[in-house]
């Protein structure tokens, strides 16, 4: 099990930690509740050091981000930042991701921590361009400042007008002392802040500098499964949970990232699907009654019928409501539309909503 550049602080802190994704990671210290509240009223720091970073460069370095990617990359300026999927060629998706414009012709594509590997063999294939690939995933360690109050919190620590970097935009820059620091604002709380991007020898320098910047405004250490229950509520997918190599983007209700103006891998079967129709799409559920629905929960109609599974549930610390992500069947995925989850062989009442669940 690898560790990241922080670990050790974690234990130090008495955090919970457990294996994920391949690393020893924290998952909680206070709990679950408290650390929720404290990044949605406050200030939080994550370590997701064990993202997967690569560097594409080269002339034809957007070519094959065209190629391998749904969304349209072309439309990125330096400084900005695009969501985005891999599909595969039988329809479903690789991996989500994030691509990052840092020069004319060199980009960041940030992936998730259990599909490096995957992910770096699938783009590796695709690339007969020569574009001049590096995996960096174990050379960088990643911090996820996130809150209302992070901005005010970090500026301290950089000459770089924090409050300017707009929602996928970033910087790079000195932050805490160090050069060539990447601060992005990519949020995955849907509480604001920004990602700071730094080398494994600067991670704990700059743990340290922020919480010293962040003490009078209550900053806190947060675990993972408060960052799980903060994405929930937003409505973001999991790769995993949510969205896998089965799942269509177009199911997935990420038809906004999947451009039809370009080819890439898939494309015409993808556009033949958009044409079509789906026959089950990803919908956000609250429950009307008490409950909590859980990963691969049943989803059924009035009548007991199976019409779907649950792939992401969590009783809301925000809203003191059980809340999930799940796929029904397309008559059943409007607004409003009456649907139950099989909870322990009980049908419990609940309802289509709009994404997302928790409106600041």
């Amino acid at each position: 099990m690898k560790n990241t550049a922080l670990t050790h602080i974690h234990e130090g802190l008495g955090a919970k930690m457990l294996p994920f994704a391949g690393y020893n990671m924290p998952i909680t210290y206070e709990g679950v509740n408290a650390e929720h509240e404290t990044v949605r009223n406050g200030v939080g720091v994550f370590d997701v050091s064990h993202m997967g970073e690569f560097f594409l460069s080269g002339p034809k370095a957007l070519d094959l981000i065209q190629k391998v990617t749904s969304n349209d990359a072309a439309t990125l300026t330096v400084g900005r930042a695009q969501y985005s999927c891999l599909p595969n060629a039988d329809g479903g998706i690789v991996d989500d991701l994030i691509v990052y414009k840092m020069a004319e012709e060199k980009y960041l594509l940030v992936v998730n921590a259990s599909n490096i590997e995957k992910d770096w063999n699938w783009i590796s294939k695709h690339n007969d361009l020569g574009v001049e690939m590096k995996n960096a995933s174990d050379d960088y360690s990643l911090l996820a400042i996130q809150g209302p109050k992070a901005v005010e919190a970090m500026q301290a620590l950089t000459d770089i007008n924090l409050s300017e970097i707009k929602y996928y935009h970033f910087e790079v820059g000195n932050f805490a002392g160090f050069d060539d620091v990447i601060i992005s604002a990519t949020g995955y709380t849907g509480s604001g802040g920004f990602e700071i991007y730094c080398k494994n020898d600067q991670a704990e320098a700059i743990w340290n500098k922020a919480f010293e910047a962040g003490k009078s405004f209550g900053i806190q250490p947060i675990g993972l499964a408060a960052r799980d229950t903060l994405r929930l509520e937003m409505g973001f997918c999991l790769y995993g949970n949510d969205i896998n190599d089965t799942t269509s983007p177009l199911e997935a209700g990420l038809g906004w990232i999947t451009k039809f103006n370009k080819d890439f891998v898939n494309s015409e079967n993808l556009k033949k699907q958009k044409e079509e129709g789906v026959t089950r799409k990803l919908v956000g559920f609250e429950l009307i009654e008490r409950g909590i629905p859980r990963h691969d929960y049943e989803i059924v109609d009035k009548d007991g019928n199976v019409i779907g599974i649950v792939t992401s549930g969590t009783m809301a610390p925000s809203l003191n409501k059980g809340i999930g992500l799940g796929y029904v069947t397309t008559e059943h995925s409007a607004v409003d539309s009456e649907i139950f989850i099989r909870i322990r062989n009980k049908d419990i009442a609940a309802k289509v909503v709009k994404l997302p669940f928790y409106k600041k």
